[in-house]
């Protein structure tokens, strides 16, 4: 890793239709890490082919201009991201005037480096610019650090959201944070 005293550098910047399989990667290890365990290992493979690889909605994601990514950089390596869209909810919570924020993911190398912040702080930009009055999110239940960091923020429980794993329906919570 890049350092300097002490200290990861890291780079932010929009990303690019390239940066797709290294974004994909990241992503894909991280979702893993983080909610492998959640599912039958049939319900997890089943996901994983529909969110990453070179047909998943990541990449493809990356080539629709209704979609914004940011990435973080060490060492030219894919740390991070974040995505940003329209509101996917229809049902769940009045979503007029939002903008989504539809991943933010960081290696587990990198938490607590200030990487998640700078994303975060770049949606809001994102949300802003849009003309958006607030911006929305979706956190499973059950992630104790994402709903801290996000609560830590601002964020607020709005409504519940049913979201698919293969077969398996779980439980996200959708937050809210008034811009």
């Amino acid at each position: 890793m890049a350092q300097a005293g002490g200290f990861r550098v890291i780079a932010y910047r929009d990303a690019m239709p390239d940066d797709g399989p290294a974004i994909d990667a990241m992503a894909r290890r991280v979702w893993l890490d983080t909610f492998g365990h959640s599912a039958p290992a049939a319900d997890i493979e089943r996901y994983l082919g529909e969110a990453f690889g070179a047909d998943g909605a990541l990449i493809r994601d990356l080539f629709d201009p209704a979609f914004d990514y940011r990435v973080a950089l060490s060492d030219n390596r894919v740390i991070g991201y974040a995505k940003m869209g329209a509101p996917i909810f229809t049902d769940e919570v009045n979503a007029r005037g939002a903008q989504q924020l539809r991943q933010l993911y960081v290696d587990a190398d990198f938490h607590g480096y200030g990487v998640a912040p700078a994303l975060l702080d770049w949606a809001r930009r994102i949300a802003r610019a849009r003309g958006a009055t607030s911006l929305l999110l979706t956190v499973w239940k059950e992630n104790a650090r994402a709903r801290r960091f996000y609560a830590k923020h601002g964020f607020v429980h709005v409504g519940d959201y049913a979201f698919q794993t293969g077969t398996q329906v779980d439980r996200d919570l959708i937050l809210r944070l008034a811009l």
